[in-house]
């Protein structure tokens, strides 16, 4: 059985994000061959195009776990009816320099989860338009705009009952998704 590695970029730094439980709760429900690799993304300085040829260890780091992987599952908060500028940060970073696009051919997915009833589709909205760019082949259904609820985790940080089975096939197309488009 063929296994994958998948970069797992949480587009939020605040230690108990709703978006980084979220992370870990959906990496449960995959399949086994699917391993996840959480890249830190809160140490990147912020982009400068005149340090691109000499970029800093945490960027290279960066750069290099994504150009290893065979996708790349992105999971956002929505800031101002936008993606985070951490997340951003690490897109630029990534694309850079011109011609070395760490992103190129990268299978993707997005889903976030919020407070509020939209769900962070402004953000996913914006963040699928910066892939686009970037040459990501990025998973369109079935798309995920989350509210949190009370029993949407459980203790132990599972998915709770009510969200598990939209979950688990959200997940579940996102790793044909991965199967279909990486290079193995």
């Amino acid at each position: 059985m063929t296994t994958y590695t998948v970069c797992v970029i949480v587009g939020s730094l605040r230690k108990d994000s709703l978006n980084k439980r979220l992370a870990h709760g959906l990496t449960r429900l995959a399949p086994q061959n699917f391993q996840f690799q959480f890249v830190n993304i809160g140490d990147l300085p912020l982009y400068n195009e005149e340090d691109d040829a000499n970029q800093s260890l945490p960027v290279k780091r960066v750069k290099h776990a994504i150009e290893e992987s065979d996708g790349v599952l992105f999971i956002t908060p929505e800031y101002n009816r936008s993606i985070p500028g951490v997340l951003k940060n690490a897109l630029d970073h990534g694309s850079r320099p011109y011609s070395h696009n760490s992103w190129s051919k990268k299978p993707a997915g997005i889903i976030g989860i919020s407070l509020g009833a939209m769900g962070t589709s402004m953000a996913q909205q914006h963040l699928r338009n910066i892939l686009a760019y970037l040459n990501m082949p990025t998973l369109g259904q079935p798309e995920a705009f989350l509210k949190m609820s009370d029993d949407f985790f459980t203790e132990d940080g599972d998915i709770g009952e009510d969200s598990r089975s939209f979950l688990q096939d959200w997940m579940s197309q996102f790793t044909k998704w991965i199967a279909l488009h990486s290079k193995k």
